[in-house]
This record gives structure tokens, sequence and C-alpha cells, in this order.
């Protein structure tokens, strides 16, 4: 598959996806945010697929976040808010059927932080600043941020990043919690690929209705979401 602001590469099980405008630090732009969308679909469909990692082109960041030269851009607000109703990107990312990773390094700012978020694992390289400067810039965050976050590491520390729009090193984002694991920059892919592979050895059934009972049970009442547990439990007997 050929993109114009992606590398696609599949190999052995695993999708790897790479933001791919290192000129302006991979900043997220309308083309990408299609382009994620048309890939992730294909990968949905592919049944020799079973994790995804994204990852960021360069030397400089995973991505930086929105392309602001595009804010504005669009030939009026209903315009604009039809736009993401029809590719909404990050409601895709949540209800993704396959295990993703996010391999950080350098700048993971605003919707790049966001786009992490919304994956299952994180690991972080030792160069890693992330944050979500978006409240400092005098816009709010929309890929999800506000709420992604403070379910990830606590509305205190939460409100903290945001209300600052301070970003956090990578050994700050392991203490509390925002990646799962941090490595040196030249191993990043490396144990970005040892995670994928202990995922793919996994039986899959098994693995993917626990991630589904977990990511839905979050935000139900206990009661409601062991229900909902032991319904995924008895589908997987079948």
């Amino acid at each position: 598959m050929a993109f114009e602001t992606l590398l696609y590469e599949a190999r052995d099980g695993i999708a790897w996806v790479t933001l791919n405008r290192p000129r302006v630090l991979n900043a997220l732009n309308l083309r990408m945010r299609d382009e994620l969308w048309a890939l992730l679909d294909a990968v949905e469909l592919d049944v020799d697929l079973g994790v995804v990692i994204f990852r960021g082109a360069g030397e400089r960041a995973f991505s930086s976040g929105a392309d602001i030269s595009e804010f504005g851009s669009a030939p009026s607000l209903v315009a604009s808010r039809r736009a993401r109703l029809e590719r909404d990107l990050w409601g895709r990312l949540l209800h993704f059927s396959k295990p993703t990773i996010a391999a950080v390094h350098g700048y993971t700012l605003g919707a790049g932080c966001e786009l992490a978020l919304l994956c299952d694992f994180r690991i972080a390289a030792e160069d890693a600043l992330l944050g979500l400067p978006e409240a400092a810039l005098g816009y709010v965050p929309t890929a999800g941020g506000t709420q992604t976050l403070p379910r990830t590491i606590g509305p205190g520390r939460a409100l903290h990043m945001l209300a600052t729009g301070e970003p956090i090193d990578a050994t700050t984002a392991l203490d509390f919690g925002l990646v799962q694991w941090q490595a040196p920059r030249t191993e990043l892919y490396r144990r970005a690929e040892d995670v994928a592979r202990r995922l793919l050895a996994q039986p899959r059934d098994a693995l993917l209705l626990a991630r589904r009972a977990l990511r839905l049970g979050a935000d139900l009442p206990l009661e409601e979401a062991l229900r909902h547990e032991a319904h995924l439990r008895r589908s997987l007997r079948r």
C-alpha cells in the first residue's frame, strides 16, 4: 500500500505504521488522518496481522501534534465538523479490534501524544518528551486527551499537564504510568517488537476478549462489568 504521509510494512504478523512527515516533526494533517483511517481498515481485515506498532520517521519526533498550518482552512465550521464525524480517526483507534503499540521518541505532543494514549501499550525512548500543550496555546485537545490522560495517570497529574502545557520526560512518564516501558533510543523498536511478539504468542481469541472486557468494563459499575466479563467468557467456550 502506497501513502503520501505514512510508511507501511507488514512483517510476521506485525503491522508497522510510520508517521512520515519528518520535516514538520510528523505533524498530523488531514491527509495523514485519512490515510491512517484507510490503513487501519485494511489492517483490521487482514487475518494474518495481529498487532500494530506506530512509530515516527526521523530523529526528532514521534509527532509534534496537529498540523497548525491547516487550522481554519476548512470552508466552514459545518464542513469541518462533518469531515471529523465522517473520519473519526480517534474513535476508530479507541474501538480498533487488534492490540496497538506506540513506540515514541522525541517530541510526542498534542495529537501525537493523544494517538499514543489511544494505543494499548506505550514504549518511550529516553529522549521522549510527552505533553498536551493545547490549553497553554489557547485551545482544547480535540483527540480525546482530556479523557484518556486522566484515565491513564489520574486526574491530578493530568490536570497539571493540561493546565501548564509542560511536557514530561520519559522517566517521569514511566513513573506516572503514561508509558509502560522506557528504552534506549537504539533499542526502541526492538523492544516494541518484543512486546508485539509476546502478544502474538498468546491465544488470539482469549487475548482480544480479555482486552475488550477491560476496556468496556472500565467505565461500567462493577456488577455490570462482571456480568459483561462472564458473557465474554462464555462466548469463548462456544
